[in-house]
């Protein structure tokens, strides 16, 4: 599952690539420090919900080996896992859109030019089943 490639491949830079790019991107101490706290409460938003995502999936795992399962519990189980993602994904996709609040357009074109996304993507093929 990509968390953040909506907010990556459109401009929105990630605070960990981002610190990781500091030198070339040319950061200021300010940026630099005020990107770094966007990224440790990212993670500190992310690791728990990741945590319950795994439990959650374990669970499932279990109903279905021990041959548990029911409708109520599929029900229950898959929609707390997709609640849980949807908020880590948010957790994800809210420090793309702080980071880039800090940074000048031209960092975010040097960070798009870094990362490899000015380059034309290669075709699409959509086939129909």
């Amino acid at each position: 599952m990509s968390l953040a490639k909506a907010a990556e491949l459109n401009g929105y830079p990630g605070p960990a690539h981002v610190i990781e790019m500091a030198a070339q991107l040319r950061l200021t101490a300010d940026q630099l420090q005020q990107i770094t706290i966007i990224r440790e409460r990212m993670s500190a938003g992310a690791k728990p919900l990741g945590v319950d995502i795994i439990d959650h999936e374990r669970a499932l795992d279990q109903l279905f080996a021990q041959g548990q399962i029911t409708p109520a519990a599929l029900t229950s189980e898959t929609g707390t896992i997709g609640e849980l993602q949807g908020r880590l994904r948010l957790v994800h996709l809210a420090a793309h859109l702080e980071t880039r609040a800090l940074l000048s357009s031209d960092q975010v074109v040097l960070y798009q030019k870094l990362r490899g996304y000015d380059e034309p993507a290669a075709p699409t093929h959509h086939h129909r089943g």
